[in-house]
């Protein structure tokens, strides 16, 4: 495979939005300034204002261009027609790395990346699975569709990133290659100007939530939480996000008779949204590596967490406690307690904003990636 100093390296991935794109546009815009050629190829059916924007954003970091082509979420035959276009693509812009991210993503880079090589093409397929298909048990019907596809796309996979070990510990109990590819867990990273601490707004709620609005994110916990604290006095929260479930949470606010205590304000950047509470609240059910919890750490933002994913990988060190998921009688614990001890819930953030500041950041996370980049090349 190649050794050339330069690398022209593709980004697959399917729905420009969440933690996902933005580890795949800050990785793109660090290697685009290393002086390598970066291009990215997403979904042309999801679109918003925010979307767009950030789209917009990053094509000026893109030399070998922004592709938007159309992807299902589901296994449908559409797949055929985005892997033929990722291939294509590929090959017209000379990919030295045709590297995928989700299940989505991982699977259109790869199968493209094998295309070109049986064509004699040196390419190498590189695989971040981002949470996608290892969220899913493996007992379930989905479960067992996706793992199969996993372990049939491993044999095509020159190397894999996680930004966990958690997610390393699950690919390997759940999809158990025959062919295993080098791997190397690469956590995400943060810029140093998200490290000035965010202030709350005179006017903000006890909580914010900031995601997508979706069953796995837990906002239904938030919600039960909340309307457990009635009795001790009422707390208010903004709901940050959108996404498939937000007309149930919003019915469920109002089933709860939360509506004049619970903000449902849609999609806005991170930090902005952070000014809205005094206190993240991230009652997950599974996550991956989840950039709010990043993001928040670094603005010392006072946070509840649950202990899912490679959030304890996060928190390691800081002092801040997490709760096991599913508990709302916990979570509502630890949001009294925010609300009656803000002194020692700041402290803890303080705490987690040099642990991310010395450990997580964008310079050593694209470091590490390009460095694996060339080992798999040089394999």
């Amino acid at each position: 495979m190649t050794t050339a100093p330069h690398l022209n390296i593709l980004h697959v991935l399917r729905a420009p939005v969440g933690g996902l794109f933005r580890h795949v546009a800050d990785l793109a815009r660090a290697q685009s300034a290393a002086g390598h050629r970066v291009g990215v190829i997403c979904c042309s059916q999801t679109s918003d204002r925010l979307t767009e924007a950030r789209l917009a954003a990053l094509a000026d970091a893109l030399a070998l261009g922004l592709q938007r082509i159309p992807m299902a979420r589901e296994i449908d035959a559409r797949d055929i027609t985005a892997t033929r276009a990722v291939r294509s693509w590929a090959q017209s812009r000379g990919t030295h790395v045709l590297h995928g991210h989700g299940a989505k993503g991982g699977a259109y880079a790869r199968l493209a990346a094998a295309g070109l090589k049986r064509e004699g093409s040196s390419i190498a397929a590189v695989y971040t699975p981002h949470g996608g298909s290892l969220h899913y048990a493996p007992s379930s019907l989905k479960g067992r569709i996706f793992m199969a596809l996993e372990r049939h796309l491993a044999g095509k996979t020159d190397g894999l990133i996680f930004e966990s070990a958690h997610s390393a510990q699950i690919y390997a109990q759940n999809v158990a290659p025959r062919v295993s590819p080098a791997t190397r867990i690469i956590p995400n990273g943060i810029g140093p100007e998200e490290l000035i601490p965010v202030s709350p707004r005179p006017d903000a709620a006890d909580f914010v939530f900031v995601g997508e609005l979706r069953h796995l994110k837990g906002v239904d916990l938030l919600l039960d939480a909340l309307a457990l604290l009635t009795p001790q006095g009422p707390a208010t929260a903004v709901v940050v996000g959108d996404g498939p479930d937000a007309a149930t949470f919003k019915a469920q606010a109002d089933q709860l008779g939360l509506a004049d205590r619970v903000r449902f304000p849609g999609a806005m950047p991170a930090r902005q949204a952070f000014a809205l509470g005094r206190s993240l609240v991230m009652p997950s059910r599974a996550e991956s590596f989840p950039y709010v919890v990043l993001e928040a750490g670094a603005a010392a933002l006072p946070m509840i967490a649950t202990a899912v994913g490679g959030i304890p990988e996060i928190t390691r060190d800081s002092g801040v406690p997490l709760i096991p998921s599913e508990d709302t009688t916990a979570l509502a614990a630890a949001m009294r307690r925010h609300i009656d001890d803000r002194s020692s819930a700041a402290a803890e953030a303080q705490s987690l904003r040099l642990v991310i500041a010395d450990r997580f950041t964008i310079a050593r996370m694209t470091s590490d990636v390009l460095d694996f980049y060339r080992t798999v090349l040089t394999c």
